[in-house]
C-alpha cells in the first residue's frame, strides 16, 4: 500500500509540474506572438517611410553574424556571381 502512495505522490507532482511547463509554454507563446505583431507594425512603418523591407531584413540578418562570417559569405557569393558573368 505504501508503494500505491509514493507512487500516486509521484504522479501528482509529475501531472504538476507537467501542468507547470504547458502553462509556461503557453504564456511564452503568446508573448511571442505579441513581440511578431510589435515587428510587423514597425516594418510596416520602415515601409511607409519609404524605406525598402527586404534591404532592411538582410541588414538585420547579417547584423547578426560575426564579422569573418559575412566577409566569407559575401566573396562566395562575389565568386559565384562572378562565374555566372553576373558581375
Amino acid at each position: 500500500m505504501t508503494d500505491e502512495i509514493t507512487g500516486d505522490s509521484a504522479q501528482t507532482i509529475a501531472v504538476g509540474q507537467l501542468r507547470a511547463f504547458i502553462e509556461r509554454v503557453e504564456r511564452l507563446e503568446e508573448e511571442k506572438k505579441t513581440i511578431a505583431d510589435d515587428i510587423k507594425e514597425v516594418f510596416a512603418e520602415l515601409k511607409g517611410s519609404g524605406f525598402d523591407s527586404k534591404a532592411v531584413r538582410t541588414i538585420i540578418r547579417l547584423r547578426k553574424k560575426e564579422v569573418h562570417e559575412r566577409q566569407e559569405e559575401e566573396a562566395i557569393l562575389q565568386l559565384y556571381m562572378d562565374a555566372l558573368g553576373m558581375s
